[in-house]
C-alpha cells in the first residue's frame, strides 16, 4: 500500500509541477486558450487523444467488456476509431486555416461568431451555453472515475477520492492553461497507452494465448447466462447478447461525435503548422487502434483473470483490479496512474475550453468589451474553478456511471457543433441564422431523446441530433436569400489560402 501511495503521490506532485512550470508562459489568451499556435505535432496528437478517451476507456469500456458487452465494445470502438481519423483528414488542417482567417479565433464560439458575422452575439451565447453544459456533465464523469479509484485502490471513501482528483486537476488547470494541460497530457497519454498495451499482452499471454484466452471468456459467459453468479451478472449478459442492428448503429455513430467535440477541436487549432498535421493524424489514429484493443482485451479477459468474480456495479474498477493482481506494488501504482491520467486528461481541457468560451465569448465579447487580457485570465480561471464545483456536485451519487455521463455529453457536442463545424467549413451559403437554428434544434434533440425510451427512442441519441442539426442549418440558411458581401468574400479568401 505504501508503493502504491508514493507512487501516486509523486505523480500527482508532477502534474502541479508542470502547471507551475508554464505558469510565466502566459503572456496572453492566446498563449492561455491554444498555447499560441506553437504546439508541435506529437505533443497535439497525444494531447488531442488522452483529451478525448478520458477514464471511460480505462474504466467505462473495459467494465461494458467485462459484462459481457463484447460486441458492443467492438462496434463502438470501430466507430470511434473511424470518426478520429476523419476528423483529423477533414476538419484539422481547414479548421486551422479557416479559424486564422476570420479573426484568428481562438475559441470555437468566437471562431462561429467571426465565421458567419453575428454581430448580435447570439450565436456566441448559445454556443457557450451548450458548451458549459455538456461539458459539466463530461468534467463529472472524470471526476467519478478518479473516485472510483481511489475507492478501489485505496479503499479512500468515494467523496474522499472524489475531493482529491478535484483538487489536483484545478491546480494545474488553472495555473498552467493549454500548454501545461497539452504537456501533462502528452504525459498521461503515453502512460494510458503503454499500460493497456502491457496489461493486454500479459494477460493474453498467462491465459495461454489468444486462442485459449478468449475460449475461456466465452466459457465463462456461458456460465453467467446459465445463472452461476448472481441474477443481475446473468440479466446483464443475457441483455448483451441480444445485441440487433439498432444497437450495431447507435455503437457506430459514435463516431459523428468527433465533429463537434470543443476540447478536440481547439487542439487542431493550436498545432504549430499545416504541414505537422498529417504526422499527428498517423499518431492519434495507431494510439486510438492500440488503446482501444488494450481496453478490449482487458474488459473480457478479466473475467477469467481475475480471482474474484466482480459485481455489475464494481465492472468499471477491472482494469484497476487486473494491475494490483499483476504487477509488483510501486509498478502497480504508477500504471494505476494511466486510470487517473484518463480522467484528468479530459477533465482539464474541458475545464478550460469551457472557461475560455465564457471569458472570451461572454465577458470580453458581451459584459465588458474593453476587458484586458489580465481580467479576462482572470475571470477564466474564475471560471474553471466554477465549473469544476458544479461538476464536483453532479459527481457526489457513489453508484453515478461513468460510460452513461460520457455518452450523454458526448451525444450533445456531436449533435450541436459537429454539423455546423462541418458547414462552416465546407459551405459558402452557410449562414449565422442557420447556425443558431441548427445549434437549438440539435442540443433540443439530445436532451429531449435522452429522457425517453423504447423503440425508436433506442437509438443513441447523437444520431437524431445531429441529422436535425444538419436539416434545421441547411434549410435556415437556403432560405436567407440575401447572404453577407463580406462574409462570403473572406469564405473565400479562406478558401484560396496555401496548404
Amino acid at each position: 500500500m505504501v508503493a502504491k501511495i508514493v507512487a501516486f503521490v509523486l505523480y500527482l506532485g508532477f502534474m502541479v509541477f508542470i502547471g507551475l512550470r508554464y505558469m510565466k508562459k502566459n503572456r496572453s489568451a492566446s498563449d492561455f486558450f491554444i498555447g499560441g499556435r506553437k504546439v508541435g505535432p506529437w505533443m497535439t496528437a497525444l494531447s488531442a487523444e488522452a483529451s478525448d478517451m478520458s477514464g471511460w476507456l480505462l474504466m467505462g469500456l473495459p467494465g461494458v467488456a467485462y459484462l459481457g458487452g463484447v460486441k458492443e465494445t467492438f462496434w463502438t470502438s470501430l466507430g470511434l476509431i473511424i470518426g478520429t481519423y476523419l476528423n483529423w483528414l477533414i476538419v484539422a488542417k481547414p479548421l486551422r486555416k479557416c479559424t486564422m482567417a476570420f479573426g484568428d479565433s481562438i475559441t470555437i464560439p468566437e471562431f462561429l461568431t467571426n465565421r458567419f458575422r453575428d454581430r448580435t452575439n447570439v450565436l456566441s451565447a448559445i454556443s457557450v451555453v451548450f458548451i458549459v453544459l455538456f461539458f459539466t456533465i463530461y468534467t463529472a464523469s472524470g471526476f467519478v472515475a478518479c473516485a472510483k479509484l481511489f475507492n478501489s485502490v485505496f479503499g479512500l471513501p468515494y467523496h474522499a477520492g472524489l475531493t482529491i482528483g478535484l483538487v489536483v486537476i484545478l491546480a494545474y488547470t488553472i495555473l498552467g492553461g493549454y500548454l501545461a494541460v497539452c504537456a501533462t497530457d502528452f504525459i498521461q497519454g503515453s502512460l494510458m497507452f503503454v499500460a493497456l498495451l502491457l496489461t493486454g499482452i500479459v494477460m493474453t499471454v498467462t491465459l495461454g494465448g489468444p486462442a485459449e484466452a478468449f475460449a475461456k471468456v466465452s466459457e465463462f459467459g456461458e456460465r453467467a447466462v446459465s445463472g452461476e453468479f448472481s441474477a443481475v451478472m446473468q440479466e446483464k449478459f443475457r441483455a448483451n447478447q441480444n445485441y440487433g442492428i439498432v444497437p450495431i448503429v447507435s455503437a457506430l455513430v459514435w463516431g459523428l461525435g468527433y465533429f463537434g467535440m470543443p476540447h478536440i477541436l481547439v487542439r487542431f487549432m493550436g498545432i504549430r503548422s499545416n504541414e505537422e498535421i498529417k504526422l499527428s493524424r498517423r499518431i492519434a489514429t495507431v494510439w486510438v487502434v492500440v488503446a482501444f484493443a488494450g481496453a478490449f482485451v482487458v474488459g473480457s479477459m478479466g473475467t477469467v483473470y481475475l480471482k474474484e468474480v466482480l459485481s455489475p456495479g464494481s465492472a468499471e474498477t477491472v482494469f484497476s483490479a487486473a494491475l494490483q493482481q499483476m504487477y509488483p506494488a510501486f509498478v502497480a501504482g504508477i500504471f494505476l496512474c494511466a486510470i487517473l491520467a484518463a480522467a484528468m486528461s479530459t477533465a482539464d481541457s474541458q475545464l478550460l475550453v469551457a472557461s475560455s468560451a465564457f471569458s472570451r465569448d461572454i465577458f470580453k465579447g458581451v459584459l465588458k468589451k474593453d476587458a484586458t487580457e489580465r481580467e479576462v485570465l482572470r475571470i477564466s480561471r474564475a471560471t474553471v474553478f466554477v465549473i469544476a464545483a458544479v461538476a464536483y456536485v453532479l459527481s457526489l451519487k457513489p453508484d453515478s456511471s461513468i460510460f452513461s455521463l460520457v455518452s450523454y455529453a458526448w451525444a450533445g457536442f456531436g449533435a450541436t457543433f459537429g454539423p455546423i463545424i462541418l458547414l462552416a467549413l465546407f459551405w459558402r451559403g452557410m449562414t449565422r441564422n442557420g447556425a443558431i437554428a441548427g445549434l437549438v434544434a440539435g442540443g433540443a434533440t439530445v436532451i429531449a431523446w435522452h429522457n425517453m425510451s423504447g423503440g425508436i427512442f433506442d437509438v443513441y441519441e447523437i444520431l437524431p441530433g445531429f441529422v436535425v442539426c444538419l436539416i434545421f442549418a441547411v434549410i435556415f440558411s437556403a432560405c436567407q436569400k440575401e447572404k453577407d458581401g463580406e462574409m462570403l468574400a473572406s469564405f473565400d479568401r479562406f478558401k484560396a489560402m496555401a496548404d
